[in-house]
């Protein structure tokens, strides 16, 4: 159930910013908006968060230092993972708005300035996923509850 959360949450600010962006400013079509929108969250969410977020990081602590290298650990597995989605992002902006509109003399630029915002937004996102989603990776066992 918490995957369904993150993902929904996910879904909603890679909407809100690629609305903003490539509807609002660039006049992208919503249905093609959305259609990104629906296949970013997914591979974003699989290579970003589940692969590389997830996966990075040394787990071999000792008990003594674990407050240091949690923070330490976070914040590499955070850094990896934020530009895997930045890469993630333009790649997949920019690869879908080739197939999907019909103006695409913008879409380099427009691929870019979602992708550096939506970045922005998973720097954070991971910080959420690592407290809900992921505690083992926060120095808590994994069983799901997430009270502290």
């Amino acid at each position: 159930m918490n995957h369904v959360k993150a993902l929904i949450m996910k879904f909603i600010m890679i909407l809100v910013v690629l609305s903003i962006i490539l509807t609002g400013i660039y006049d992208v079509e919503f249905s093609d908006t959305l259609l990104i929108s629906v296949v970013l969250t997914v591979v974003a969410y699989v290579l970003g968060d589940l692969m590389i977020f997830r996966k990075t990081g040394d787990r071999t602590a000792n008990t003594h230092t674990a407050d240091h290298s949690n923070a330490a650990d976070h914040k590499k597995r955070n850094t990896m993972a934020t530009i895997g989605d930045i890469v993630t992002s333009f790649l997949v902006i920019w690869l879908m708005g080739q197939a999907l509109f019909a103006n695409t003399e913008d879409i380099i630029a427009a691929s870019l300035i979602s992708a550096l915002v939506i970045g922005g937004g998973e720097w954070f996102f991971h910080k959420y996923l690592d407290k809900n989603v992921f505690p083992e990776k926060d120095g808590h066992a994994a069983t799901g509850n997430t009270r502290h």
